[in-house]
């Protein structure tokens, strides 16, 4: 039986989930090696903004900016939600999900990296999220 590629556990008030898939490591430190998505959850991570609001926040071109959205909310280190607004033109806003990511090397060079989140008021998504898993 293969070793689950993603563990969740308790501890204090995060929630933290340990990723050891090596296709799953490398998307997730792919996307923070990328400065304009650490710029993006930067940008996040007091409050939901919209990819316009990204955009203005960082200097960023809007196509760029819903590349690198669409990224961010694949590997799990955002959620979309929808921003509900009296005219009816609702918007999708991103906000962060993750405060921590460790990064270890294992005894025979495996890479681990544990993600954890604290509790967000209105936060919607779970840890399993994270990397679709």
């Amino acid at each position: 039986m293969a070793p689950p590629t993603v563990r969740t556990s308790e501890e204090s008030a995060n929630d933290v989930q340990t990723i050891v898939a090596e296709s799953a490591v490398q998307q997730l430190l792919d996307a923070l090696d990328d400065a304009d998505c650490r710029a993006i959850l930067d940008a996040t991570r007091e409050e939901a903004l919209t990819a316009n609001e990204v955009s203005e926040a960082d200097d960023l071109p809007l196509s760029t900016t819903y590349r690198k959205l669409d990224l961010l909310t694949e590997v799990g280190l955002l959620e979309e939600r929808t921003r509900i607004r009296r005219s009816g033109k609702h918007a999708s806003e991103y906000t962060r999900l993750v405060d921590d990511v460790v990064i270890s090397l294992g005894p025979r060079g495996e890479t681990e990296v544990r993600v954890s989140r604290g509790k967000a008021p209105g936060q919607t998504g779970s840890p399993a999220s994270i990397l679709g898993n």
